[in-house]
């Protein structure tokens, strides 16, 4: 029965553990037996209690291994007279359970045969039954004689596997008889428990057996110490609660060791492994374990770790041994995580540690060139020595020296190209472009690789020596899309940035996408556009350019692509053409009147001092002579290009990041300084576009600062320069101290309150549109911050505007001003001021304050109908809070809770010198609260009451 147990335990833990990834340890160690009391071998009397005096008799034997042992046997079934059967009572000593929560006993034993004795009537066993009783005393005197009548604890009734017939087994004689011959003898095992208390009393009952109790063994079990998965565990006592139960022990790696990584491949740290210690003592279930640190491995077996020896490493923690050094390293000293390479080559940082040590490559070979007018193509062979890596790149510096040798050199002028690029080169060829004639330059190329960062010494290059005698143009910068039709495309080009001598014409290159760049036309234009005929409705064509002097064609500029529209849609080609002509007309005719303007400044300069703000304007508009030509991002193939021809690249050296303002577009706006060298210090707003975004996002976010860098006027938002060649991007402009104009407003997302008639009419939007819209926001500044038509509906709103009725002035709003907003409000837009004669205005009232207050005469405009600003609904009011919230102050709700004003009384006392207490501080808040505040008390006032 003790294997039939063991196999159910074993099948009960199974079932518990079935869920867990952990394995079942194999182990040789076997269970330790705690012994708490053992009779086995004992030849002196061991004196235990017997019940009724008699029942038990304590006698010494030969035992089946035929050595003199004590026992105790009962058998009086055999002559008994009828009647109730037999009770015989047999009880150990208090046992001391010494932190055993469950209790093992072994029985030694023999049973006679019923048969063999010759007894009938049923009276007969050949059974026991076994028990037990905790206590934390030893009993007393007193309660020695009943110690039977006790509350026991049955553990189990105990059968002999086999019984023995009356022979030479054992034979049953009188009391005294002395040693009877050897026994055959069953062995049995049970557990009980858990126990709780200090000690322990076993009880053996005889009910009618024929039986001897050759030896008993109590014990509890113990799992031993041991050492497993490079982790010590302690010896673990077994459960209270049965063979099934665990009890989990928490393992310590050994020394040089570390916890393995969980199951999501975190590491396991304050989680140790742990081995559990099942009910027989045995160790079972393991839950992690640990392994050897790098610059370790395993030793006798999984027992311990030990430091990798001289010449050798391990880079990662695990079970794997040591390896030796890679090629080029070496490590001096035991327990090497890694080899540290020797002198001379170096590991780079994405290198893994298993990766040789490598060197820098050494100089490029045989360099020489073709000349291609004022560009040249540079050639170059390998490097003998790639210092064993495959990451081989070229670098190439242009130094441009003086005539004859004469003079230093110095770093080549930005008109200097290179194509694909200068650096990161990855063919040994490089067109160098951009370079004057006559001038002698020297062109070095540098071969590196991923280790060369690391050298202390320069990068290994070659130089030679070159220069070009012809001086023909450079390349056309830009092509530009000005009209498209389903088979005609109009593109234009500004003029090379050196031409060298005069251009004589153009050369467009052009061919369709979809075919071999091989099949292209060309086509030859003596001005700075073209219109290419004869194309494919919605096909994409690539466009280049270069120019022609008498020393011949440049290079061809960088390539740009364009659609055709698809059959059937109308084409654009005429306005924008006209646009393009009449910009080109009027551009010539702003130069010569800015000529004839330079002249009549200098003879009136002395005559009168501009100090206006139209003075400054007129630097940068010429009103009637048309406007500028500007271009759009989007028609370049590579954004970038775009910005290099708008936007001045800073060196991010030069800027420091301090606190965020605000939010834009792309995420946050921070206050910055920029200070270029040689220059003084500037405060600039930065917007930075992170990595990770999605190419589009980082289009668009050069695409704006691209169509900003185009303007240059004090009206409009100054581009100070961009980051492109790091990350983040960035986008400096020039700082608005006060912050956006909007954040004073208050503009939804219906914008019915600022749109001219004609627009909510008929959706059309115009310049006159715009106007009226102006004079909205006009009158929101003036009245700091108060909603247009204030809280009337939008059909109200729109009513009020059919009818003819405009805005009120603002309270404190010069008359002057408001007449211009009414201007600005005219139902025939033709009657509108533009904006040019709003500058004006303004530039005036700047000049002569006194023209804020005049009113005009009544006979000069059409007389409108003002809208009555809406009362405020009091009786609706319930508190200060509420009547803030009406009137469009709720920031200073707080404010007004913090210093007690609860009541319309309290805030009825206030005055101009005690709104800064309140925080409101800002001049337009404090108008408006006043302005409120004498309402209030205009309500506040019994009915016939005069103020004095």
């Amino acid at each position: 029965m003790a294997a039939e147990g063991a196999a159910q335990s074993g099948s009960r833990v199974a079932g518990m553990v079935g869920g867990l990834w952990a394995l079942v340890l194999v182990s040789s160690v076997l269970a330790l037996e705690e012994v708490l009391l053992d009779t086995t071998g004992e030849t002196s009397e061991i004196g235990w209690l017997t019940y009724p005096p008699g029942g038990w008799d304590e006698v010494s034997v030969l035992d089946d291994q035929r050595r003199l042992t004590r026992t105790f046997e009962a058998c009086h079934v055999a002559g008994a007279p009828a009647g109730p059967g037999q009770d015989n009572w047999l009880q150990t000593h208090f046992v001391e359970r010494r932190g055993a929560q469950r209790a093992h006993i072994r029985l030694h034993f023999s049973v006679r045969a019923c048969s063999s004795l010759g007894v009938a009537g049923g009276t007969c066993r050949e059974t026991f039954t076994l028990y037990y009783r905790q206590a934390e005393e030893p009993d007393s005197a007193d309660g020695i004689s009943a110690w039977h009548l006790k509350r026991w604890t049955k553990v189990d009734t105990i059968a002999a596997d086999e019984s023995f017939p009356a022979s030479s087994a054992w034979a049953v004689g009188p009391r005294g008889a002395g040693q009877r011959a050897g026994l055959q003898l069953n062995v049995k095992e049970r557990s009980f428990g858990p126990l709780t208390q200090r000690g322990f009393y076993v009880a053996f009952q005889d009910t009618g057996a024929c039986l001897a109790l050759v030896a008993v063994k109590l014990f509890f079990y113990a799992c031993p110490s041991v050492l497993r998965a490079f982790a010590a565990f302690p010896e673990t006592q077994a459960s209270g609660a049965g063979g099934a139960s665990l009890v989990a022990a928490m393992g310590t790696c050994v020394a040089h060791a570390e916890p393995e990584e969980d199951g999501g491949g975190g590491q396991a740290g304050g989680s140790p492994p742990r081995l559990h210690c099942n009910g027989e003592g045995k160790w079972m279930v393991a839950v992690g374990g640990c392994r050897c640190q790098p610059g370790h491995q395993p030793a006798r077996g999984d027992k311990a770790c030990q430091a990798c020896p001289q010449g050798s490493y391990k880079a990662w923690a695990g079970d794997a041994p040591c390896s030796p050094c890679p090629a080029r390293s070496h490590a001096p000293d035991p327990a090497a995580a890694v080899c540290p390479c020797l002198e001379g080559f170096y590991r780079a940082s994405s290198d893994p540690p298993e990766a040789p040590c490598t060197g820098p490559p050494s100089a490029p070979q045989e360099l020489w060139f073709e000349v291609q007018g004022s560009a040249l193509m540079l050639h170059w062979r390998l490097p003998q020595e790639l210092g064993g890596r495959g990451d081989l790149l070229f670098n190439v510096v242009c130094k441009e020296c003086g005539a004859g040798g004469a003079g230093a050199c110095r770093r080549c002028p930005d008109e200097v190209h290179f194509d694909p690029r200068q650096r990161g080169l990855t063919e040994s060829r490089v067109l160098v472009g951009g370079l004057r004639a006559h001038v002698p330059y020297v062109l070095e190329v540098q071969a590196v690789n991923g280790v060369s960062e690391l050298s202390p010494d320069p990068p290994q290059a070659a130089a030679v020596n070159v220069s070009t005698s012809h001086a023909v143009p450079s390349a056309v910068p830009a092509v530009h899309q000005v009209s498209r039709a389903s088979n005609s495309i109009t593109v234009s080009w500004p003029q090379p940035d050196q031409t060298n001598g005069n251009i004589l014409d153009y050369q467009l290159r052009y061919y369709d996408q979809a075919e071999d760049e091989a099949h292209s036309f060309t086509l030859t234009s003596e001005t700075n556009t073209a219109t290419v005929t004869q194309l494919s409705p919605g096909h994409i064509y690539g466009f280049q350019v270069r120019a022609r002097t008498a020393a011949g064609h440049g290079p061809y500029g960088g390539k740009v692509y364009f659609q055709t529209l698809p059959q059937g849609e109308l084409s654009t080609q005429l306005p924008e053409r006209l646009s393009l002509v009449i910009g080109s007309i009027l551009g010539a005719l702003a130069f010569l009147l800015l000529a004839a303007i330079t002249v009549l400044a200098l003879i009136f300069q002395r005559k009168r001092r501009g100090t206006g703000y139209m003075e400054q304007l007129q630097q940068y508009s010429s009103p009637g002579l048309g406007g500028k030509y500007y271009i759009d991002p989007s028609t370049y193939e590579d954004p970038c290009q775009a910005l290099r021809e708008f936007a001045r690249e800073v060196d991010p050296t030069y800027i420091r990041i301090e606190e965020v303002i605000g939010a834009g577009s792309f995420g946050e706006v921070r206050r910055g300084r920029l200070q270029p060298r040689g220059r003084r210090e500037q405060a600039v707003a930065i917007q930075a576009l992170w990595t990770g975004g999605a190419e589009s996002l980082q289009m668009t976010f050069l695409g704006q600062a691209a169509v900003l860098g185009q303007f240059q006027h004090p009206n409009i938002l100054r581009l100070e320069g961009v980051v492109t060649k790091s990350r983040p991007l960035m986008v400096l402009t020039e700082l608005m101290e006060l912050g956006p104009l909007d954040s004073f407003l208050r503009g939804p997302s219906c914008m019915l309150r600022w749109a001219a008639p004609e627009v909510i009419a008929h959706g059309k939007h115009t310049i006159s549109s715009d106007v009226w819209s102006f004079g909205i926001v006009m009158w929101e500044v003036m009245s700091y911050g108060e909603r247009p038509y204030w809280d009337m509906s939008d059909q109200e709103v729109l009513n009020a505007i059919e009818q003819e009725f405009r805005l009120p002035p603002p309270p404190g709003c010069p008359p002057g001003l408001h007449l211009l907003m009414l201007d600005t409000w005219q139902k025939d837009r033709t009657q509108r001021p533009h904006f040019d004669q709003l500058v004006a205005a303004f530039d005036k009232m700047i000049r002569k304050p006194d023209t804020l207050q005049a009113g005009g005469s009544p006979g000069d405009r059409p007389s409108q109908a003002l809208l009555n600003p809406v009362a405020l609904d009091f009786p609706s009011l319930d508190s200060p809070q509420a009547w803030l919230s009406a009137i469009g102050l709720e920031c200073y709700q707080d404010n007004f809770s913090k210093c007690g004003l609860c009541t319309f009384n309290d805030v009825a006392q206030l005055s101009l010198e005690d709104l800064p207490a309140l925080g409101i501080t800002l001049a337009g808040h404090q108008k408006k609260l006043l302005y409120h505040i004498q309402l209030l008390k205009q309500h506040l006032r019994p009915p016939g009451s005069v103020e004095v």
